[in-house]
């Protein structure tokens, strides 16, 4: 993931992280199901996706300029995010892996999660089929500036 342009591309760049991690259930399977370790678990990637920007709490038009390049990238955030929690707060924070895969309307959320990651990674000049990087690697990239 090459750096933004944008003002607050760290927080893009954790925003884009677990809506990747979110998108993909054969990464899902790989990691969260079978744990080879590095990218977290589906708690992490939540407190991800909404710990510095609070999309828990407003909608992602608040950053278009600073975190998302227009309002269409929005749009699809808030869509992924809603689908997401609400799942969360249905199952539980320290709910095991299986219990999110297994809910009835996960496969919405990887389908709202996969268009917003797929949206901010064609804007940013990425590949959205590559695999998720690890946290390590992240944080490694987040740490340039």
């Amino acid at each position: 993931m090459p750096l933004s342009d944008l003002p607050w591309w760290r927080w893009r760049a954790r925003i884009r992280s677990a809506l990747h991690m979110f998108s993909d259930p054969a990464f899902q399977r790989s990691a969260w199901l079978e744990g080879p370790g590095g990218y977290g678990d589906v708690t992490d990637t939540v407190y991800r996706l909404v710990e510095d920007s609070w999309l828990d709490r407003w909608s992602a038009e608040k950053y278009v300029g600073s975190v998302f390049r227009d309002s269409a990238e929005a749009v699809a955030v808030d869509g992924a995010v809603l689908r997401v929690l609400r799942i969360l707060h249905q199952v539980g924070a320290d709910a095991p892996a299986a219990a999110y895969l297994g809910h009835p309307d996960w496969a919405e959320a990887v389908r709202a999660a996969r268009e917003a990651h797929h949206r901010l990674a064609v804007n940013d000049g990425d590949d959205p089929d590559l695999p998720p990087l690890p946290l390590a690697e992240l944080r490694q990239l987040t740490a340039r500036g």
